[in-house]
């Protein structure tokens, strides 16, 4: 891969881009589906692909490749090269970050004992089980495996290579047609990896959902499960993204320096964090990642 970002790069350069950011993915994932307590569906993909990043004259482009070969690199160096001409310079564009960069290691986000799974499917059957000796009567769900290379160079001297692994979940178990309960599990190293534990949250929420009856309306105190925090917290993540915020989809966007939550809220973006499901070594520039807060 680093010999075709090589490729990519010196190309872009000679079509005279400026700043040029080449990001290779090489992913290997495998799936195992199962429903009515028992395994359905394996499949394995293998997939490699580029993200690029040019600029010119202040003018900024990105795009993905898919088909890798010479000739489509070709095509879509030059395709870009005509479509940016179009585009209005970024006034605010600054550059790329300037390398090369020392990355440190970050514990629990690659294990070989992933890599060389052979059978995911005892897995499944421990999830389905303990879903089943909480009360469940029917379990479905899905488990994946990941195995993460990437690759990336830059015209500002980063060259980087990171390497990373996961496995991770999903029970759904049912007692009835309506009561049904839910449970997860994810971890980037083997031994963190708890199946156990996603099937009997799902069967013991499945079991509690019996008969279930109407509540009294009102205002109440609300404790969310971190399922269903993590689903608001996504949307908080986009908003706080560069991106969202210059596009105008963020809710945040101007408000630096002004109260935007409760007091006691906050929040932070470690992008290094061991056995964090996004951690990595650096982030789309070559800059090592480290602990943000963005909401204090």
């Amino acid at each position: 891969m680093f010999e075709l970002n090589e490729f990519i790069l010196k190309r872009a350069e000679e079509l005279g881009f400026g700043d040029v950011v080449v990001l290779g993915y090489e992913t290997n994932r495998r799936q195992v589906r199962f429903a009515n307590n028992e395994i359905t569906v394996a499949k394995h993909w293998h997939e490699r692909k580029v993200e690029l990043f040019v600029e010119k004259d202040k003018r900024i482009a990105n795009t993905t490749i898919t088909e890798l070969s010479r000739e489509n690199i070709e095509r879509v160096l030059k395709t870009l090269k005509k479509n940016i001409e179009g585009l209005s310079p970024k006034e605010d564009y600054y550059g790329i970050a300037e390398g090369p960069f020392k990355y440190k290691d970050i514990p629990e986000t690659f294990d070989k004992a992933i890599v060389e799974l052979d059978e995911p499917n005892e897995y499944v059957e421990i999830a389905i089980n303990t879903a089943l000796s909480e009360g469940a009567k029917r379990v479905a769900g899905v488990l994946y495996t990941d195995h993460d290379r990437i690759y990336l160079t830059t015209s500002n001297g980063v060259e980087a290579f990171d390497e990373g692994t996961g496995i991770e979940i999903s029970v759904r178990a049912f007692v009835g047609d309506l009561e049904s309960g839910h449970g997860t599990c994810s971890a980037r190293v083997l031994k963190k990896f708890d199946p156990e534990l996603a099937g009997r949250k799902a069967g013991e929420i499945a079991h509690m959902a019996r008969n279930p009856e109407q509540g009294p309306e009102g205002r109440f105190d609300v404790i969310f499960d971190p399922l269903a925090f993590a689903n608001l917290l996504s949307y908080m993540g986009f908003m706080l993204s560069a991106y969202a915020a210059e596009a105008g989809f963020s809710f945040l966007a101007g408000k630096l320096g002004e109260k935007v939550a409760s007091e006691p809220v906050t929040i932070k973006d470690v992008g290094n964090l061991p056995n964090g499901y996004g951690t990595r070594k650096f982030d789309d520039e070559g800059v090592p990642t480290r602990e943000t807060t963005v909401i204090e």
